[in-house]
């Protein structure tokens, strides 16, 4: 990936794995664990300012999101989307399937999440959701289990929803081109395992969430969520508002490592004023 010489050098040479995009930096063939993945003719961008850092070493580049897997947990590291007034679709179905461009070993199938509704209470929760994502040209990957974490119902049906219904929102007013938007697991606690599979796997205690809107976050207009597993399903996302700061300290990731470091203490270590734009109470200059 130092060249587009080297590149088609290397695509002539090893045979490609992975059908994924590449980002908007990297024409060239993306790397995931290792391997070099075909090159696609459609430029993909999902995170704007740069991707979460610090997670693993298999990242997928697709239209409908960016993801970077756990081998270990069995689930993403962190998922990055981007909403537009196009991409929203109603009524795509969820027809799980495993994921073709991760090694069996490294993610779940649809028969390991079996009697896991009745036993835990929980959903099969789409980390780049079905509604926001579904027009596009890939939306089917939106059901491999990449994408998808074992989430109580209460958060995903709850709290959680309704957060992703104001993401969508934000897209379709006037001015706003693009709502950027990273997710993914905590794991702080234990929540028990899976009942239908002997796979190791690590279930979620609870998720982050980071929006913003127009291409950087340096105008303010952002906000950052951490809700529990054991979030109440009639709970006000609202009252899970955090700096990205606590984000990055309670899941060890990196964001926005496109914009200056002065621009990102700055900002990381106060709330945004995108949480008023979607209901939330106006903070004080000293909770800001």
């Amino acid at each position: 990936m130092h060249g587009m010489h080297k590149s088609k050098l290397a695509t002539l040479l090893l045979i490609p794995l992975i059908g994924a995009c590449s980002t908007p930096h990297m024409l060239q063939p993306a790397v995931q664990s290792g391997r070099l993945a075909q090159t696609a003719a459609v430029v993909i961008d999902n995170c704007s300012v740069g991707c979460p850092t610090g997670g693993d070493q298999t990242t997928l580049y697709r239209q409908a999101y960016t993801l970077n897997n756990n081998g270990s947990t069995k689930f993403a590291n962190w998922v990055a989307y981007k909403i537009t007034k196009e991409t929203p679709a109603s009524g795509r179905p969820r027809n799980w399937k495993t994921d073709p461009d991760v090694p069996a070993g490294e993610t779940l199938n649809p028969v390991d999440y079996n009697g896991a509704s009745v036993a835990l209470k929980i959903d099969r929760g789409h980390q780049a959701n079905l509604a926001s994502m579904g027009g596009v040209s890939d939306w089917q990957s939106l059901n491999y289990l990449t994408n998808i974490t074992p989430q109580k119902a209460d958060l995903n049906q709850g709290a959680w929803a309704r957060l992703e219904d104001q993401e969508r929102s934000l897209s379709k007013m006037t001015g706003v081109d693009a709502v950027y938007v990273a997710t993914g697991p905590l794991y702080e606690r234990n929540i028990g395992t899976l009942p239908g599979t002997n796979k190791v796997h690590t279930i979620p205690s609870g998720y982050w969430k980071v929006i913003f809107t127009g291409s950087t976050p340096a105008d303010g207009q952002f906000a950052a969520f951490i809700m529990e597993q054991s979030t109440p399903r009639v709970a006000n996302f609202c009252d899970f508002q955090v700096t990205v700061a606590e984000i990055e300290e309670r899941s060890g990731l990196t964001f926005w490592s496109g914009l200056p470091q002065d621009v990102q203490a700055k900002l990381k270590a106060k709330r945004g004023q995108l949480a008023s734009t979607i209901g939330c109470t106006t903070l004080s200059s000293t909770e800001k």
